[in-house]
């Protein structure tokens, strides 16, 4: 009988040792958690909701959404893709539903939904977990590899993350070469800005750039007690990991809160709403889509009384106020990470796994899934999707190797 070892007890580790057992029910399939919980991060998802998937349904859009690695995971997509995870879940009963902004939840709204549909699977195909069993040994040994005392034809090790390169020593041990990890969803601390006193609003359609580099994102942004996050903020921690890294997370950014970047085009808006707003005074009347505690905070910034009218502003007047709308400068000093929901880019090389089977190109009986390789995605369900796909593909072939 064939044996496959599983290493990590997450969402990769739990469908990679899914798919192995169902696409080879002679396999021996067993999984390896050191801690006294799987599916930890499945659970906390999402606000305990599980953002499964995200609706997007074409290749090459769907990689658009990954930083690092969006083209090696072509070939894992081309096997499971979003529309598979989607008919995997619902086949086994769990619906699924997509929220206006493409994420993807289980009709539940419970994350409890997911994680019982994978250990009922899990269950079914046979796999056995040990809980309590760190991986202390792995080594290869007589043409199979040797995980603490048993040996195995293939091993698959989807351990996720980790904040340190020391982390992946035991793979680097192997032959194997890894990309320092940083974190890559976080949100910006701005510990002098009186903004922090506005938290809990959001203006929903605000273009954030980091001053001094190309990144920019445009989106959401939640003003929070130690700065900012929201999708703008979150997308943009992804895509300029490194480089915000490198900038020991020091540096300027600039926010169009109207997320309307012709000038023009503001003049006109607020030229459109002055016969109805000219004489109501500034604070009662916004000619824009924001909150309004956060309108007063921007017309304190501008320079401009609350109480004085629409029609006694000036031209030198309105020019601050749309200049402060459209170039809105904020200094951020720190970041902060999601405890649990730790994202990290780095990991196992790409160009050492083909995404086409998810094998090691350095160990023949090794695979991999998830987050352990340098791959990550942008908030909305796309760390999960690439779980999922390499999940799939690495159980399937290491059955079948």
């Amino acid at each position: 009988m064939k044996r496959v070892a599983v290493i990590g007890g997450g969402a990769a580790g739990f469908f990679a040792a899914i798919s192995a057992a169902k696409h080879n029910p002679l396999t021996e399939v067993v999984l390896f958690e050191k801690s006294d919980k799987v599916l930890a991060k499945v659970k906390i998802s999402g606000g305990g909701r599980c953002n499964v998937t995200n609706a997007t349904f074409k290749t090459g859009q769907l990689i658009k959404n990954y930083p690092r690695g969006g083209k090696s995971l072509k070939k894992a997509f081309a096997q499971f893709e979003t529309q598979d995870t989607i008919d995997w879940f619902t086949s086994r009963g769990v619906a699924l539903k997509a929220e206006a902004d493409g994420r993807m939840f289980p009709t539940s709204d419970s994350s409890q939904s997911i994680i019982d549909c994978l250990m009922r699977q899990a269950q079914q195909a046979g796999v056995k977990i040990l809980m309590h069993t760190p991986v202390k040994l792995l080594e290869p040994r007589n043409g199979g590899t040797l995980v603490n005392d048993e040996t195995f034809d293939a091993v698959i090790v989807a351990t996720g993350g980790s904040p340190k390169s020391s982390g992946f020593d035991w793979l680097t041990a192997l032959g194997h070469t890894v990309t320092e990890p940083v974190p890559s969803l976080f949100t910006f601390n701005m510990p002098g800005e009186a903004v922090k006193e506005l938290m809990g609003l959001v203006v929903k359609d605000a273009l954030v750039r980091i001053q001094g580099t190309k990144l920019s994102h445009q989106g959401p942004v939640l003003i929070t007690h130690w700065g900012m996050s929201g999708p703008a903020v979150l997308k943009l921690s992804a895509w300029g990991a490194r480089e915000l890294q490198e900038r020991g997370y020091a540096f300027n950014i600039q926010i169009n809160w109207i997320g309307i970047a012709n000038e023009a085009e503001v003049i006109a808006l607020i030229d459109e709403s002055l016969p109805t707003i000219r004489k109501k005074k500034l604070a009662n009347a916004c000619p824009f889509e924001l909150p309004k505690n956060f309108w007063l905070h921007m017309l304190e910034k501008a320079g401009l009384s609350p109480n004085s009218l629409w029609l006694e502003m000036g031209k030198k007047s309105r020019n601050k106020l749309i200049n402060t709308l459209l170039n809105d400068i904020y200094a951020v000093k720190g970041k902060t990470t999601f405890k649990e929901e730790f994202v990290t880019c780095g990991g196992i090389d790409v160009s050492e796994v083909d995404f086409q089977t998810m094998q090691s190109r350095i160990m023949p009986s090794l695979f991999f899934a998830g987050e352990v390789l340098d791959v990550d995605g942008i908030t909305g369900g796309f760390n999960f999707q690439a779980a999922w796909s390499t999940g799939f593909v690495a159980g399937k072939h290491a059955a079948s190797a």
